[in-house]
């Protein structure tokens, strides 16, 4: 027998052949009406079905959902709270002097207060004070719900990092737009599910948008945003070589065979991941080309998100929501660009100013296309910083360490009251000490706002049940709409 002939089989699949033949008849009660296969590994979760053939397939989540789309702008790096959405005017009488509660112990070696060099000002019906460095954004006020009383496990940046983006500070686990992108599929077949867009690379680099154990097709489409042109921002989006009609029919002959040699390999998730790629790339040659382009915007909406990268990555983001991309993610700069260690006062307004005019432009476009309603916009860092003044050579300096004992995160958008401040850290602006919220209860509002009890959207892995949330995590229901 020739043993490698498609004709012919070898005796070792001929015996794997034989073995699974009645094994098709306890398949069969695996079916569902309409003749597809039960996900294979999603224990708990009535999120509907997934095919092999289009795991990106739409499915409903497991209630009805507040929103449809969520768009995280990342401030990676740790802006800090007492300097944008936490006043603390008691630092100002302790200038210069020790806290009376003392610090907490952070990454490095804190000293005397540090009141803000910055003007807060009330905004909106709502009366909630803001930093000077967002006073455009603060026009939106009374649609966002502030929550102060955020915290973390750990100041550092690539344990936060995990943990904001994977629910894990120590392992690299599925990314929070990863977990969407499987539990709800994507609604646009010409896009990827989850972008994630970044002038460089944040700390711990891919794994912040990764799929980890999750099939590979719903891991994040990373996009350098360094790059302006589309046939740059996209790479090998365009084949000058061979027409269109061409490719067409080169992907078909290649799918035919990959699907012949994936037929005693159902279980490699890498290969279904890598096929889908072949298709979704070929697509998105029309598709991508079409959202990515900023330039068919009229020059007044240009005009209003204003100049820069984070302006630019803000347009497109609204641009894929159009089109129906489920989850985007924007980092604001390479590595940690927040992370105001000394010159807080040059770094953080300059920071400031490179996303409040965009922030609010975008937030005005949403409202002006119907799209809020349908939007859960997320703000924030993986951390906040200290109200302490970090110590330089032994001497205080103008900045403030890593603090993730309480630090502030907002959101905007369907399913959030607007208007409201929920928790609060402690009068320094140190712990959170009202109402906290942990990351976990973050991840889990989130999930519940896009339909899903966080608790059941899981996925079997080496013997148990994995969720975003691990085994923690409460909604936190009082910014509910």
């Amino acid at each position: 027998m020739n043993t490698e002939s498609f004709g012919e089989v070898t005796r070792r699949e001929a015996l794997c052949r034989a073995g699974t033949g009645l094994g098709m008849l306890g398949l069969m009660a695996l079916l569902d009406d309409g003749g597809m296969l039960a996900p294979k590994a999603q224990a708990g979760d009535a999120a509907g079905v997934r095919t092999s053939l289009n795991p990106l397939a739409p499915r409903p989540p497991h209630f009805p959902a507040k929103v449809k789309h969520v768009v995280h702008i990342y401030l990676n790096g740790g802006p800090s709270q007492v300097d944008t959405f936490d006043p603390k005017p008691l630092l100002k009488k302790y200038e210069g002097k020790t806290l009376p509660t003392g610090n907490l112990t952070t990454e490095r070696k804190t000293g005397s207060a540090l009141p803000s060099p910055f003007r807060f000002q009330k905004h909106g019906q709502s009366g909630i004070e803001v930093s000077e460095l967002f006073a455009r954004t603060a026009a939106h006020i009374d649609d966002m719900c502030i929550i102060r009383s955020m915290h973390a496990n750990t100041p550092n940046h690539e344990q936060s990092m995990r943990l904001m983006n994977c629910g894990d500070e120590r392992l690299s686990r599925p990314s929070m737009g990863a977990w969407v992108t499987y539990g709800l599929g994507a609604e646009n077949q010409n896009l990827p599910g989850f972008i994630a867009m970044c002038p460089g690379l944040p700390v711990a680099d891919v794994s912040n948008w990764r799929s980890a154990f999750l099939p590979g097709v719903f891991q994040g489409t990373y996009i350098d945003t360094r790059r302006s042109r589309v046939d740059e921002l996209v790479e090998n989006i365009k084949n000058g070589a061979v027409a269109r009609s061409d490719q067409r029919d080169q992907l078909d002959a290649l799918l035919e065979l990959n699907r012949i040699h994936q037929r005693g390999r159902s279980e490699d998730d890498a290969l279904e991941a890598r096929i889908s790629s072949f298709e979704l790339a070929f697509r998105m040659q029309t598709a991508a080309a079409e959202a990515f382009d900023v330039s068919r915007e009229p020059a007044r909406v240009l005009e209003e998100y204003g100049p820069g990268v984070q302006a630019r990555q803000l347009l497109i983001a609204r641009r894929l929501l159009e089109r129906g991309v489920r989850f985007v993610q924007l980092y604001h700069g390479d590595v940690q660009p927040w992370d105001s260690h000394d010159h807080i006062l040059e770094n953080h307004r300059n920071l400031a100013k490179e996303c409040d005019q965009a922030i609010a432009a975008f937030l005005c476009d949403l409202k002006r296309l119907g799209l809020f309603e349908e939007t859960l916009v997320v703000c924030g860092g993986e951390f906040g910083r200290t109200p302490a003044v970090e110590m330089v050579n032994g001497q205080p300096g103008m900045g403030r360490d890593h603090n993730h004992w309480g630090f502030s995160v907002w959101l905007a958008g369907g399913g959030v009251k607007g208007g409201v401040v929920h928790g609060a850290t402690d009068e320094f602006g140190y712990r959170a000490v009202e109402k906290p919220v942990h990351v976990h209860d973050l991840h889990a509002t989130i999930l519940h706002l896009l339909g899903f009890d966080h608790t059941r959207l899981t996925y079997r892995y080496a013997g148990r049940d994995f969720r975003l949330t691990d085994v923690h995590g409460e909604i936190v229901r009082d910014i509910l709409a």
